[in-house]
This record gives structure tokens, C-alpha cells and sequence, in this order.
């Protein structure tokens, strides 16, 4: 079909590229005969030099008797055939010629045709290639079949309790008598909300792949066009080809694009997007019943929604598909790398642990990372450390290879880092290091990450403290080892989290004796021309002092804990701050190694993993930061407790 019709095309353009040659070639060998006046013309037949003639019409074409050939026009003058015998021309009457070429009117018509097919073109694309020319109206939804991949549950890990509820969906599909026989009915539509990257979109091609029924997917933003009208045309089509095809499934990605709150517009109600949502209410519940058709919608903004979209009856069920734990996140690296060649080292647990907040689209550019990094290196199999160092780069960045520190920032950086890791260690309530670090990444010089045992909910106010002191220990260090007077901007990151830190103790989380357990703060993020603006509660004068003093307070706090830490451990901070100048990365279990006075036994891991915190509950990291262009860390600090 498509070949029949790009040879028609072709032979079209063929056609008219040779109309175009011979209007040319005919308008050349028009400008070569030479048109004179039919005065001159008179004088040469009278002066013996015209040798024939052809007349046609009140056209006459001759030959000189040198050759030259001639053109030109008579009027009605009835002596001119006498004159001619006269001097021996000789005539040739040609009749008048009152047929139209082909050409002729191809090429007259030649600028309308081409605008008519430019026109058809336009509206061709503009339909998506449908080939139909009154097409604008039809659904989008394409039918998912076996060629295109297929998925199942198998394939989906670490979201539990979202599978089970769509598994029950499946299990209505294939035998509903088990749920009719009850009374039970098939929830009408199904609702996938979530962060981006939590496996909504794998959810639905796993359905498909375990329903066994027809199933038709398409996305929210494919029903609303320029044309008046389209979008609820469409979404009648598509519920029109579910019913032909009941029991089957829709699967609408990103519904938020046509299901926001309606009135917010600036069409008065009567936009394009209203509409369409208008027709999709109707046809998922009102007069006429729809049957077997189950509706599954996914989105990462449930909070736009219009609510008559929401109420049962319409999506029965919504479907939370958080960001895994720490077990799914495992469950989840043991799907991807059965695709890969894993070497006996690797521990799905261990990348588990150092991966909280990972989306399951994350943990997947994980591991495609490792095997990428494994295969430059030409490896066979892919080991721990290329997992490791595929975590690094994931969460902070490359390797800054390029960058030459001197001796001096060097150690600085070393001792910077050896206060966050000695204060940690000292801190009961801190999480465990993981690694330490001065092998830059990003806009880090250094870094001390720590790794949670497990998953943390909620955090207390002795991990916190716990946390600003390990945060303070990295400016301490410096003051102790260098002075004051040495002190660099590397501590600015620590300090702007730490100060964060405070704010949220005292303002949302009621941890302050004086101000007690009262809110003081109401962020809510509204949108104004497209921007997020943040509204602040104004609290009176005298409130916001004593808010600032309680901020002071536990921030002073926990730098004079720092102090004491490292004051009474100075010689632990030489020997981890020495043994990060000769090693540049050690393990949490190096430095306590080091400490016991058993040093490593290589020159330097660089595979262990890192952090910079813009994914954690709680500040996992405390480094010496600095900024590519006035030595101010610009990092993004985390928000705790989020």
C-alpha cells in the first residue's frame, strides 16, 4: 500500500517536472524565431527576401532566403496573398488550431493543484497519518499486542501492595463469575498516583500482559487538538471501541493533562480541555453503561485533578505507587540484573541500603550505568566496585579527573572530612559511615557518607542533633588544625543544611522548650504565572526573635559538642585525616581499622559509594563543598523530615 502510493507520487512529480520542460522548451524555441514588424515584413517580401511562408490564422512563420527564420502578425490585408505570389514566396496555410493540450492546462493549473496538495499534506499530519480526511475526530489508542514486548508481573518488584490490587483486576477479567456471584462488581477505573519513575506506566503493560484481554493505551495529551471539539470526539471513539471489544482496558498515561480542575481557565468553562473532560465524566459514568471497559489513568499529580473525576463510581480505586523500601529497591535490583552478567561480588542488599529514596527508574539507570562502565573497561562480568562506582556518578556526578588540588587544599579538604567522619563515630544516634572521601565529584571536594541501617519514617530529635554535630565537625576541624584564621568557605553547604535543620526543629516540628509545640511556618507552594511561590505565616515581631534564638541555640549547641568531640580525639582526627591524604577513599570499616592502628592494605578503594543528601529523609553527607566560581557550596540541601 504504501509503495503503490509513493510510486503514484513519484509519477506525479515526473509528470509535472516534464510539463515544466516542455513549457520551457517551447517558450526557447518561441524566443528564437525572430519577431519583426509587419511593415519590415512587407519590405523584405517586396525586396525578394523571403523564401516561404506559414500562415495561420493572423500568425505568420517564414524562412529568409539567408535562412533566418521569422515571426510575426498581419492584420486582415487582403493584398497581402498577391503580393507574395508576386514575388515568388512560397505559402503554406496552416487552419486554426482551437484544441487544448494537456500540458497547457496542467501547467494553468499547476499553482492551484500545488496549493491543494500542500493543504492536503498539512491536514494529513495534522491527524497523525491516519489517511482518512475527516479523521480528526477518532481515538488515538492504540492497541497493545505480544510484538511489542510483553509484561508481567514478574517483572514488576517492589511495590507490592499496588500489584496486588491490580492483580485483582486480572482475576475479575478472567473469571468475574468468582466475584458476581457475591454481588461484587469490577471497580470501573483504576487510578496510578505516584512520583515519576515508580513503574505506573510498567504496572499497566503489565496488566495487559496478564489480562489477556484487549487492551488499548494512549496519553492524556492525544485528545486535545486546535480543532473545537476533537477531544470529546475522540473520547467518544474510544469508549465506542472498548464496548465493541469488552472486556478490555484503557490505559490513559498522564491523565492530569486533560483531568484539571475545571473553572481555572481562562476560556469562562468553555476551553477545549473542559470539554473533553466533560465527555470523559460522561462516558465513564452517566445514562449510558459502559460496561467491561475498565479505565487505568496514571499520574504524578493527583492534587490537580477535577474531584468529580476522583469520586467513586469513576476512579473507584486510586492506587498509590510510592518510591520503594529498602527490601523492594533489592527486589527491584534483582529484576534488572537478570539482564546482566553479575560477577559473585555483588550484593543486591549493600546497593539496596546505599540507594534510599531511589525510584525504580533510578535503580534501572543504576545498574545500566554498571554494565556501561563494565563494558569500557572490558570486562566480562559486572563486579561490586563498577556498581559502586555507577552509584557515585548517579548521585553526585562524575569524577573530576581534570581537577589538580594542591597539597595544601588537599589536606584541608582531608581534615575537613576526617571532622564530619570522628563526629560521627562519636555520636551514638548518627548512621553508620559508609565511605569517606577527597576525590571531587561535582561541586564537592570531599565527602563522609553515612548509610541508614534501614528505611527511616520518622527522625527524632537525638538523630537530629546528632546530625548538626556531625555537620558543625567538619568547620571544627579546620578551626583546630589550621586556625581560625585559615578557615575556608568549603563549610558553607554544612552550615546553610544545619541551619535548615534548626528552622524545621523550631518552627514545624515543635522541638523547642520556649516556643513550644506550635507551627510557625505554613509553606504552601501556589502557582502564579507559571512560577511556584512560597506563602509564609508573618509571625509578630517578638516571635520571630525568640525563633531566631532557638535557631542560634542549637546550632551553637551542637558546634561547642563538635568542639569538645574533636578537642578530646585530636589524635583519632590526625590519623583519619593522615590516612585520607594517603588513601583518598576509605570505608567505614577502614577507618576503624585505622584507628586500631591497623591501616589498609591497598592504595585506595574509590569504588565505595557516595552521597550528596538530595535524596535522604535526613543529611546522610557532610562535606567540604565548594563552588566552581566564588568557593560558596551551592548544593541543593535537603529537607528533613520530607
Amino acid at each position: 500500500m504504501n509503495f503503490s502510493r509513493n510510486l503514484a507520487l513519484w509519477v506525479i512529480i515526473a509528470l509535472l517536472i516534464f510539463a515544466l520542460f516542455n513549457l520551457f522548451q517551447s517558450s526557447n524555441q518561441q524566443m528564437d524565431q525572430s519577431t519583426v514588424p509587419f511593415s519590415d515584413f512587407i519590405t523584405a517580401v517586396e525586396e525578394g527576401n523571403v523564401q516561404d511562408v506559414v500562415i495561420q490564422d493572423n500568425t505568420i512563420t517564414g524562412t529568409y532566403r539567408d535562412g533566418i527564420k521569422f515571426h510575426s502578425y498581419t492584420p486582415d490585408d487582403p493584398n497581402l496573398i498577391s503580393t507574395l505570389r508576386e514575388k515568388g514566396v512560397k505559402i503554406t496555410a496552416v487552419p486554426k488550431d482551437d484544441s487544448v493540450s494537456f500540458f497547457s492546462i496542467l501547467i494553468s493549473w499547476f499553482p492551484m493543484l500545488l496549493l491543494i496538495g500542500v493543504w492536503i499534506f498539512f491536514m494529513r499530519q495534522m491527524q497523525g497519518g491516519g489517511g482518512k480526511a475527516m479523521g480528526f475526530g477518532k481515538s488515538r489508542a492504540r492497541q497493545l499486542t505480544e510484538k511489542q514486548g510483553r509484561v508481567t508481573f514478574d517483572d514488576v518488584a517492589g511495590i507490592e501492595e499496588a500489584k496486588q490490587e491490580l492483580e485483582e483486576v486480572v482475576d475479575f477479567l478472567k473469571d468475574p463469575s468468582k466475584f458476581q456471584r457475591l454481588g461484587g462488581k469490577i471497580p470501573k477505573g483504576c487510578l496510578l498516583v505516584g512520583p515519576p519513575g515508580t513503574g505506573k506506566t510498567l504496572l499497566a503493560r503489565a496488566i495487559a500482559g496478564e489480562a489477556n484481554v484487549p487492551f488499548f493505551t494512549i496519553s492524556g495529551s492525544d485528545f486535545v487538538e486546535m480543532f473545537v471539539g476533537v477531544g470529546a470526539s475522540r473520547v467518544r471513539d474510544m469508549f465506542e471501541q472498548g464496548k465493541k471489544n469488552a472486556p478490555c482496558i484503557i490505559f490513559i498515561d498522564e491523565i492530569d493533562a486533560v483531568g484539571r480542575h475545571r473553572g481555572a481557565g481562562l476560556g469562562g468553562g468553555n476551553d477545549e480541555r473542559e470539554q473533553t473532560l466533560n465527555q470523559l465524566l460522561v462516558e465513564m459514568d452517566g445514562f449510558s453503561d459502559n460496561e467491561g471497559v475498565i479505565l487505568i489513568a496514571a499520574t504524578n499529580r493527583p492534587d490537580v485533578l477535577d474531584p468529580a473525576l476522583l469520586r467513586p463510581g469513576r476512579f473507584d480505586r486510586q492506587v498509590v505507587v510510592p518510591n520503594p523500601d529498602i527490601q523492594g529497591r533489592e527486589m527491584i535490583l534483582g529484576v534488572h540484573m537478570r539482564k546482566v552478567p553479575i560477577g559473585p561480588d555483588v550484593e543486591p542488599l549493600v546497593i539496596a541500603r546505599g540507594t534510599p529514596g531511589f525510584s525504580g527508574a533510578d535503580l534501572a539507570n543504576l545498574v545500566n550505568e554498571a554494565a556501561l562502565l563494565a563494558a569500557r573497561r572490558n570486562k566480562r562480568l559486572v563486579t561490586m566496585s563498577e556498581f559502586e562506582e555507577a552509584k557515585d556518578k548517579v548521585m553526585m556526578g562524575a569524577e573530576r579527573k581534570s581537577m589538580v588540588m594542591s597539597d595544601d587544599e588537599k589536606k584541608l579538604t582531608a581534615f575537613h572530612e576526617a571532622g564530619h567522619a570522628l563526629c560521627a563515630l562519636h555520636m551514638e544516634a548518627s548512621d553508620p559511615i559508609h565511605k569517606a572521601t577527597i576525590i571531587p565529584r561535582g561541586r564537592a571536594l570531599g565527602m563522609v557518607m553515612r548509610l541508614p541501617e534501614s528505611d527511616r519514617v520518622s527522625l527524632s530529635v537525638e538523630k537530629l542533633r546528632a546530625d548538626l554535630v556531625v555537620a558543625m565537625g567538619g568547620r571544627v576541624a579546620e578551626e583546630l588544625v589550621f586556625g581560625k584564621d585559615k578557615v575556608t568557605t568549603g563549610a558553607s553547604n554544612d552550615i546553610k543544611q544545619a541551619t535548615n535543620m534548626a528552622k524545621h526543629m523550631v518552627m514545624e516540628w515543635g522541638m523547642s522548650d520556649k516556643l513550644g509545640p506550635i507551627a510557625y511556618s505554613e509553606n504552601e507552594q501556589e502557582v502564579f504565572l507559571g512560577h511556584s511561590v512560597t506563602q509564609t505565616q508573618n509571625n509578630s515581631e517578638e516571635t520571630a526573635r525568640v525563633i531566631d534564638s532557638e535557631v542560634r541555640e542549637i546550632i551553637e549547641t551542637a558546634y561547642d559538642k563538635a568542639t569538645a568531640i574533636l578537642t578530646d580525639f585530636r589524635d583519632q582526627l590526625d590519623i583519619i585525616g593522615n590516612g585520607l591524604i594517603e588513601f583518598e577513599t576509605l570505608s567505614g570499616d577502614e577507618i576503624r581499622e585505622l584507628l586500631n592502628g591497623n591501616p589498609p592494605k591497598r592504595g585506595g578503594t574509590g569504588g565505595a559509594a557516595g552521597g550528596d543528601g538530595k535524596r535522604r529523609s535526613t543529611i546522610p553527607t557532610a562535606g567540604h563543598k565548594k563552588d566552581s566560581s566564588d568557593g560558596n557550596g551551592v548544593e541543593p540541601e535537603p529537607q528533613p523530615g520530607e
